[in-house]
C-alpha cells in the first residue's frame, strides 16, 4: 500500500452490505477499515429471505454452513410463503414467492433467517480475516477526497472522540440518510408513494398455533380490498413464538394514538392474544442515486437504492452490490483493471434495481391494487374464485427475476438493444451477462466448485487454440485466469457452448467457438 494510506478501502457503514463487501475484498488481498456507528447489532427481524443467489456470496465467503446454522426456524420446517385475501385466517390463499421453483439454476439453495442473525456470522466470519479492521461505535462524520486518496474522519458514536482513515477508495454502505452519499455529493431520485407503515414486532403463540393450518410457511402477505394494493405482512421471527408485521397506517399515527393489537388482530381475522415488543415507522417510497461513484468515493446497498421490504429484494439487491463491487475494486487496486471496470460498477448495477423497483416491487403494488378493485367475492363469488385461481397458478414473478447485465460494457456478444435489468429468463444456456447456471462435470464435480478466485475460462472440449490464447493475454495484462478443460459433448449442448469465460461474480464475460482472447479479455476488464 503506498505511504500515507491506513488502508485500501473504507467502507462507512458495518450493515451487512458493508461487511459483505470488506469480507469480498479481504479474500482478494485488499486491506479495509469498517466504520460502524453500533458495537450490538440492532435486533430488528428485518431482511429475512435470502435468495439462492444470495447464499452462493456465502458459500464463496466461506460462511454458508454458519449462516444455515444460524437460522431461528428449524431446518426442515419450511419457508416458503402464502398469499391470503382479506386476512390471514380466510377461505383463499395461494403460494408465494416459491423461490423452489428457480433452485435447479442455482448452487445454493435459499435460506430465511432475521437480518440480525445474517450480521452476527458476517461479523464473525470478519474477524477472522486480518485484511479487515472493524471499526465498531463509530459515525463517519467527514469525507474528503483527491486525485489519490480519500480521508474519512469518523467521531465516536454518541462522544467526542475522533480518528482519521486515508483510504485509496471509500464505500457508502451506511443506509437510505447516507451520509456518504451526501458528503460526496451524489444526488437522488425518489418515487414517494405518500405511505406511512408501521413495523412490529410482537409475540403471540396462539398465531403460531393457528397457523399450523398453513405448514411449511414462514411469511404471509395479506391482501386486503381497503388497503389499495399495500400488503399487510406477517413473518415468523422463530418458530412458535416471535411474529414481526409491517402494513400501511395513517399519517398521524403514533404509538400513543393508534391500537396496533387491534390492527393486527383485524389482519388476522379474529382476537388472538399478542404482546408488542416493538413499534416503529418508515415511509413507503423508492430512491435511486442518480450515479454510484463520484470520483474515489462509491455507494452500494440502502446508500444507493431503497425500497419497500417487499419480496426480500432489499438486502439480497445491496449483497450483489458488494460482490460486483469487490472485484472490481481489487482489480482496479491491484492494477490488472482496465480505466472503465470501476465505472461498469453503476453502468451494471443502477439499471439492474431501478428494474427491480418497476418490474417487480411498483408492479406488485399496482398488479394488487388492480385485483382489489376488479375482483370481489362479496359482489361475484364465482368471477372472484376464477381470478383468484388464475393468480395462483401464475409464478411469473420468481421465473422472471433473474438479473442480468445484458449490454454491460465490459460482457461481449450482448444483443443489440440490450440493457441491463432484472427481469430476465431463468436456463441452462450459458448467456453473456447472465448467471452461469451450475452443472456437474463429467469427474463429477459441479462447475462452481473449479472456479478461480479471478476469472475462469471453461473449454468443455478440451485443450484448444483459444484457449492457449486466452492464457497469454492474460499471462500479458497480469489479469488472474484459470483454465478447466474438459471433454464434455453433453455440456456443451446443455450450455450451449464449447467455452465460456466467467467472471469473478459467476456471471458469464463471453461465449462463443472463436472470436479474438485479448479483445474478449480487455473488454471483461474495462480495458477497451
Amino acid at each position: 500500500m503506498p505511504d500515507g494510506f491506513t488502508h485500501d478501502v473504507i467502507i462507512i457503514g458495518g450493515g451487512p452490505v458493508g461487511v459483505g463487501l470488506s469480507i469480498e475484498l479481504g479474500l482478494r488481498g485488499i486491506t479495509s477499515a469498517v466504520v460502524e456507528k453500533y458495537e450490538t447489532i440492532q435486533p430488528i427481524p428485518k431482511g429475512q429471505n435470502l435468495t439462492q443467489r444470495t447464499m452462493e456470496h456465502f458459500h464463496f465467503w466461506g460462511c454458508e454452513e454458519e449462516l444455515r446454522n444460524a437460522r431461528t426456524v428449524p431446518r426442515g420446517a419450511g419457508i416458503g410463503g402464502l398469499t391470503n385475501y382479506g386476512t390471514l385466517l380466510s377461505d383463499y390463499s395461494y403460494d408465494w414467492l416459491n423461490r423452489a421453483a428457480v433452485k435447479d439454476y442455482y448452487y445454493s439453495a435459499n435460506e430465511r433467517l432475521p437480518q440480525y442473525a445474517m450480521e452476527a456470522v458476517l461479523r464473525t466470519r470478519a474477524a477472522e480475516i486480518d485484511a479487515i479492521d472493524l471499526l465498531y461505535g463509530f459515525d463517519g462524520t467527514g469525507i474528503a477526497q483527491d486525485a489519490e486518496g480519500v480521508t474519512v474522519t469518523m467521531t465516536e458514536h454518541g462522544g467526542t472522540g475522533q480518528r482519521t482513515l486515508h483510504g485509496r477508495y471509500a464505500v457508502g454502505c451506511d443506509g437510505s440518510h447516507s451520509f456518504t452519499r451526501q458528503a460526496a455529493g451524489i444526488t437522488q431520485t425518489l418515487a414517494d408513494h405518500d405511505r406511512k407503515m408501521v413495523l412490529l414486532v410482537f409475540t403471540s403463540t396462539e398465531l403460531h398455533d393457528l397457523l399450523e393450518r398453513y405448514p411449511g410457511k414462514a411469511f404471509f402477505n395479506v391482501l386486503h380490498p381497503d388497503y389499495d394494493g399495500y400488503w399487510l405482512f406477517f413473518g415468523r421471527v422463530d418458530l412458535g413464538t416471535s411474529w414481526f408485521f409491517h402494513a400501511p397506517v395513517p399519517a398521524d399515527a403514533t404509538e400513543d394514538n393508534f391500537d396496533f393489537k387491534g390492527f393486527v388482530q383485524k389482519a388476522v381475522g379474529q382476537e388472538i392474544e399478542l404482546d408488542l415488543d416493538y413499534i416503529g415507522f418508515w415511509d413507503l417510497r423508492f430512491a435511486l442515486a442518480d450515479t454510484y461513484r463520484k470520483g474515489r468515493v462509491l455507494i452500494a446497498g440502502d446508500a444507493a437504492h431503497s425500497h419497500p421490504p417487499y419480496g426480500g429484494y432489499g438486502v439480497n439487491s445491496g449483497l450483489e452490490d458488494a460482490r460486483n463491487l469487490g472485484w472490481k475494486l481489487a482489480a482496479t487496486l491491484k492494477g490488472w483493471a482496465g480505466p472503465g471496470l470501476l465505472d461498469s460498477y453503476d453502468a451494471e448495477r443502477r439499471p439492474v434495481f431501478a428494474s427491480t423497483a418497476s418490474d417487480f416491487i411498483g408492479n406488485y403494488i399496482e398488479q394488487d391494487r388492480e385485483f382489489l378493485n376488479r375482483y370481489n367475492p362479496d359482489k361475484d363469488l364465482d368471477e372472484f374464485r376464477t381470478a383468484w385461481s388464475k393468480r395462483s397458478e401464475d409464478t411469473a414473478d420468481v421465473n422472471s427475476f433473474e438479473p442480468n447485465y445484458e449490454g454491460s460494457p465490459i460482457v461481449t456478444g450482448s444483443p443489440a438493444g440490450a440493457a441491463p435489468s432484472a427481469k430476465g429468463t431463468h436456463g441452462f444456456k450459458a448467456r453473456p451477462g447472465h448467471h452461469l447456471a451450475p452443472k456437474a462435470l463429467p469427474d463429477g464435480r459441479n462447475i462452481f466448485e473449479v472456479l478461480g478466485e479471478g476469472f475462469t475460462l471453461v473449454s468443455l472440449n478440451g485443450t484448444t487454440p483459444l484457449s492457449g490464447a486466452f492464457e497469454q493475454s492474460a499471462r500479458s495484462r497480469d489479469v488472474p485466469l484459470k483454465i478447466v478443460e474438459t471433454d464434455a459433448p453433453d455440456l456443451i449442448e446443455a450450455y450451449g457452448s464449447a467455452l465460456i469465460l466467467i467472471r469473478p461474480d459467476q456471471f458469464v464475460a463471453w461465449v462463443g467457438n472463436d472470436g479474438s482472447p485479448d479483445s474478449i479479455l480487455a473488454r471483461a476488464i474495462g480495458a477497451n
